[in-house]
């Protein structure tokens, strides 16, 4: 007898479907034949699936089995397939009839006692779901809470193989699970840090205001001890909250790696993340033999934060080069290609010197110059000049480490950058990009006017500074943020200024 059902292979963050087909035949001996470029993880899922028929109370069969996986040139490796696969024999057994079979596709990995485990990507499975018709997709419980994000198709949970099996033959009523937007969305606003947390560097908070209004790339340079990770730990505090589309692709991404927290079925909180230096370049931008999201795509949406940033290998920084400016990293594999998206901030703190206090006047720097030069040059200029915010971070000094006064505080510096953000979202209404830093050339002559000076302060900056074109470009995003952030149509001298001196960093610190 031959048994049909529906069910998902994850492949990257996407959900490809894939039919499972069970045939039973009679034969001499008995002998179970795995077919469909099955991966080793789910060639061993037979042993698995027969011990847990076996446990639940069903006959396991005895006669040649043969199961197929189709399309057979698309990679299967996940436990996913463990579910449909048990239900395919009971169903080409006589065990069990259906008629849902048709109507649910079923994913979920089965432990020996029948018990279903959760499986990765089911937010993308579900969205697959969607999209091929299925009234329904059948679920382990543990799952249930980020599958039911999506609407338009029933996300049935099930605890064990018999619960799944007495779904199939009407036997047990399972309703559907229910999500509320309104609800995940409610946390959304609730920080436990804040930047009144930061005492003093009120240029920083300023240069962290434009950043984020613009979505601009920023990097921090100081001695130890400032506060730089405390200002970047908090720049999701003051970034615009996520919208529905965005939330949802963020978690298709943290949920195909299973690295969603159970209590929580939907990332709301713009990402932070903040990878170790000694992260390889696999780690970074995602690779391996079936390639996974890297930290850059788990950022996505968010802030990706680059501490001790010479201390990171020169060859994984430049891996970002790339995704930096196309916003989404590619990986090609004799399989295929996988593209992820990766639409980050990156923020990226340093000390000036080996020893960190270069140019401190509270302590001597032990470095050598040649120490320095090497320590800077980790750093390429092409990964430097896509930054486009450079600000030093200096010791704070007691009088305003003692203040009982706090600072600006992330209510203040929202409120800006919403502000900001509300005039780009007019500007762009018609256009794919949504903030000033993706600003085409095109979109600079449209969007960037000057007055005469700030023409003229921009020219001689130029001329004086060496500056590159990608610089000039990088100054007038950032100066249209500025500009932007006083609800000003033209960019003037002031705004320019401001702009020009977010650059400045770079030429004192790298010639």
């Amino acid at each position: 007898m031959l048994a049909q059902l529906s069910t998902f292979s994850l492949l990257g963050i996407e959900a490809h479907p894939v039919q499972v087909e069970v045939d039973i035949s009679p034969a001499s001996l008995p002998k179970t034949v795995l077919v469909g470029l099955a991966e080793q993880a789910v060639r061993e899922s037979t042993h698995r699936i027969e011990r847990a028929l076996v446990n639940c109370g069903y006959e396991r069969p005895i006669e040649r089995i043969v199961i197929n996986l189709s399309p057979a040139d698309l990679p299967k490796d996940a436990a996913s397939f463990d579910l449909p696969i048990a239900l395919g024999l009971l169903a080409a057994s006589g065990q069990v009839a259906s008629d849902r079979f048709g109507e649910y596709a079923a994913v979920g990995e089965l432990a020996l006692d029948g018990t279903l485990r959760p499986v990765k990507g089911a937010l993308s499975m579900a969205l697959a779901a969607r999209a091929q018709g299925c009234r329904g997709l059948v679920v382990p419980i543990q799952n249930v809470r980020e599958s039911a994000v999506v609407e338009g198709v029933e996300i049935i949970p099930v605890a064990s193989l018999t619960e799944a099996v007495g779904l199939f033959t009407e036997q047990l009523e399972i309703l559907p699970a229910d999500f509320s937007w309104d609800a995940a969305f409610e946390r959304m606003l609730q920080h436990p840090v804040d930047y009144s947390d930061v005492k003093g560097q009120e240029s920083a908070k300023r240069a962290m205001t434009v950043a984020a209004a613009g979505m601009h790339h920023l990097l921090m340079i100081g001695p130890p001890g400032t506060g730089k990770t405390l200002l970047a730990s908090r720049l999701p505090t003051i970034l615009p909250p996520l919208t529905p589309e965005e939330s949802l692709e963020t978690t298709r991404i943290w949920s195909a790696v299973g690295r969603l927290a159970s209590d929580e079925p939907l990332v709301v909180h713009r990402p932070f993340r903040a990878p170790h230096h000694t992260i390889s370049e696999a780690g970074l931008v995602g690779g391996g033999s079936t390639p996974t999201p890297g930290e850059i795509s788990l950022a996505h949406n968010g802030v990706l934060f680059l501490d001790e940033l010479p201390e990171f290998n020169r060859r994984t920084l430049e891996v970002l080069r790339q995704p930096l400016e196309e916003n989404r990293v590619t990986i090609s594999r004799a399989m295929g290609s996988l593209t992820f998206p990766a639409n980050v901030m990156l923020v990226a703190a340093m000390n000036p010197c080996p020893c960190g206090y270069r140019g401190d006047l509270r302590k001597t720097c032990t470095c050598s110059p040649v120490q320095v030069e090497r320590y800077l040059a980790k750093i390429s200029g092409p990964l430097l000049d896509r930054i486009d915010i450079h600000v030093e971070v200096p010791a704070v000094p007691f009088r305003e480490l003692s203040a009982q006064r706090t600072g600006t505080t992330s209510a203040i510096m929202r409120e800006q950058v919403l502000q900001a953000r509300e005039m780009q979202h007019r500007r762009f209404a018609n256009s794919p990009i949504k903030v000033n830093a993706k600003m085409s050339p095109r979109d600079l002559r449209k969007y960037c006017r000057l007055t005469t000076d700030a023409e003229t302060l921009l020219k001689a900056a130029m001329d004086e500074m060496g500056l590159s074109a990608r610089a000039h470009d990088k100054i007038l995003r950032v100066a249209r943020t500025i500009a932007d952030l006083e609800t000003a149509d033209l960019i003037d001298a002031v705004h320019i200024s401001e702009a020009i001196s977010y650059r400045t960093l770079d030429r004192r610190y790298w010639g």
